[in-house]
């Protein structure tokens, strides 16, 4: 692990999570939670099994993260963040905020996984029908999405889960995915370009931003 050697907190911050892929790991264990080593290669399309294994060591090392032996059903080793760990959620929510400009370029050849999405989410849904009963709004699917759960208010956006059955679920590019949930385009609009509402339009609806396009 390089250093700067400079006795700042913010360089012995960098020392530690400033190489390469560092922060992307430590998202996907935001959004996904415990998993496997396999879950955080699919989660991090262009990195080699070999490097993500020297950036776990040095991330336990660090004490960023465990690892810890499941019994069956799941019969496997899974790695989560320790409370250390977690602790770089703030860091990375400012980071996925400063970088939201950026998102405005489309995707071009970037690899895109729809979990990726789920952090940001959190912060731009709404319960726009706070007396109405519960909803699910599914992006993407049970191998790589999420689910926004409205429920009295509050908006929480989990990992999908076999046993949530989802109100609406919703799929299309990437770009009018992300367009959509930051305001920039309607619903209609969306649909032109390729979005697909699978179950209730109303769901989806009561969990964009308020103070978009609308129609």
């Amino acid at each position: 692990m390089r250093s700067y050697h400079q006795y700042c907190s913010m360089a012995r911050t960098l020392d530690l999570v400033g190489d390469r892929w560092t922060l992307l790991i430590v998202r996907e264990l935001l959004t996904q939670g415990s998993c496997r080593f396999s879950d955080l290669r699919r989660g991090l399309p262009g990195i080699a099994s070999n490097l993500l294994a020297q950036r776990l060591r040095e991330m336990e090392s660090a004490a960023l993260i465990v690892r810890h032996d499941e019994p069956p059903p799941i019969a496997a080793t899974l790695i989560s963040l320790t409370d250390r760990g977690r602790d770089l959620g703030g860091v990375v929510r400012e980071l996925t905020r400063w970088g939201a400009p950026l998102m405005i370029d489309p995707p071009g050849d970037d690899a895109f996984r729809m979990h990726w999405f789920s952090l940001p989410l959190r912060h731009l849904c709404r319960d726009g029908a706070p007396d109405e009963p519960g909803v699910t709004v599914r992006l993407g699917d049970l191998d790589d999405g999420c689910d926004i759960v409205a429920d009295g208010g509050r908006v929480d956006v989990r990992p999908c889960s076999t046993g949530r059955r989802p109100d609406t679920a919703v799929t299309g590019p990437p770009e009018v995915i992300v367009a959509l949930f930051t305001g920039q385009l309607s619903m209609g609009a969306a649909r032109a370009e390729g979005l697909v509402v699978d179950g209730s339009t109303a769901a989806l609806q009561r969990v964009l931003p308020a103070g978009g396009p609308h129609g």
